[in-house]
């Protein structure tokens, strides 16, 4: 095999994997975030719900002071909640108005892992073009995919 066509197949290994793999790492982080978060406001959603179905009016709480340590807490009025809307701020608002800012957060969440979904997949597609490329610069013959059913 001739120097140049060495030379092409170590570029495009060295771009997988100095380019295309760190990339698809981080996408993939950055979606599970998001996924994290998406969870995070599920669960506040459902909790509020569950509040205004007991009609619960106050209510006695764990809180987490940071470091795994917990402190008894009681709440006396539980019509307003605090909700962390980002940058370190946050809103105090009123169950019903708490329920549209989640329905409205999970939205754009949901959003976000579309375009993340959307990415991963473009730059598995790239990974494989490269890999056909190369297979291709190698004179390797093109695996053959079996009909029918695969268990």
């Amino acid at each position: 095999m001739d120097s140049l066509r060495q030379e092409k197949i170590h570029k495009f290994e060295e771009f997988v994997d100095r380019r295309l793999k760190p990339d698809l790492v981080r996408a993939i982080a950055e979606r599970d975030k998001v996924f994290d978060q998406q969870k995070i406001f599920s669960d506040l959603r459902k909790n509020i719900e569950n509040l205004e179905k007991n009609s619960v009016t106050n209510l006695r709480t764990l809180v987490n002071l940071g470091s795994e340590v917990y402190m008894q807490a009681e709440v006396p009025d539980t019509q307003r909640i605090f909700v962390d809307v980002g940058l370190g701020f946050h809103v105090e608002f009123t169950w019903s108005e708490a329920l549209k800012f989640i329905s409205l957060r999970e939205e754009k969440l949901e959003r976000q892992i579309e375009e993340y979904t959307r990415l991963i997949a473009s730059i598995k597609a790239q990974i494989k073009l490269v890999c056909e490329g190369i297979r291709e610069l190698l004179q390797i013959p093109e695996e053959k995919t079996v009909e029918g059913r695969v268990f």
